[in-house]
Formats: C-alpha cells, structure tokens, sequence
C-alpha cells in the first residue's frame, strides 16, 4: 500500500472527506507524521545495532527507496504486515477519538 492509498484509506475510514480541502491536508500531513515515525521506531526496535548502522549506511549514501526498502524487508520478518499493524492501530485509535 503506497503512501496515497494510505491516506486516501485514513479519510475514508475516518469520514473525514467532508471537510474542506485545506482541512484535509492539514489533517493528512499531521496524521502521515506521526505514522511515518512510528513506522521508523518499529522498524529500528526490529533491528540489531549492526543492522541499524547498515539502514544509516544507506541512508547516508542515498541509497533508493526501493534499496532500502528491499533491506529492511531482508532484515525483518514480515515487515510488510508490521507496517499495515501500524497503519491499522493508528486508524482504530483515531476513530476513538472522534
């Protein structure tokens, strides 16, 4: 699931597709930080410290997304349902508190 159909889920599920536009990019970007961070504690509590220095390695010389993603996915089992785990869990606690 790309970064688009994520959000695009979020307003959805939320109901939150009536507001105005502005509205809704501000929600968006607020809401895609704090999943996007939480993603990256998951994924470097996941890691060995030799491999959090290889994912700085990567980072530090511009690997591509596709690089790093393909490494990450090496190093951590089933790190695409660990990323859904997020984006769901964070979707349930927004609707708690709407």
């Amino acid at each position: 699931m790309d970064q688009n159909q994520v959000q695009q889920s979020i307003m959805d599920e939320l109901g939150l597709g009536d507001l105005p536009q502005a509205k809704q990019e501000e929600l968006l970007i607020k809401m895609t930080e704090v999943i996007l961070k939480r993603m990256f504690v998951e994924t470097m509590d996941k890691l060995s410290e030799q491999d959090q220095d290889e994912y700085a390695h990567l980072i530090d010389n511009q690997a591509a997304p596709e690089e790093v993603e393909n490494f990450l996915k090496s190093k951590i089992s089933n790190y695409d349902e660990m990323l859904q785990k997020i984006v769901t869990d964070f979707k349930e606690e927004m609707k708690k508190e709407i």
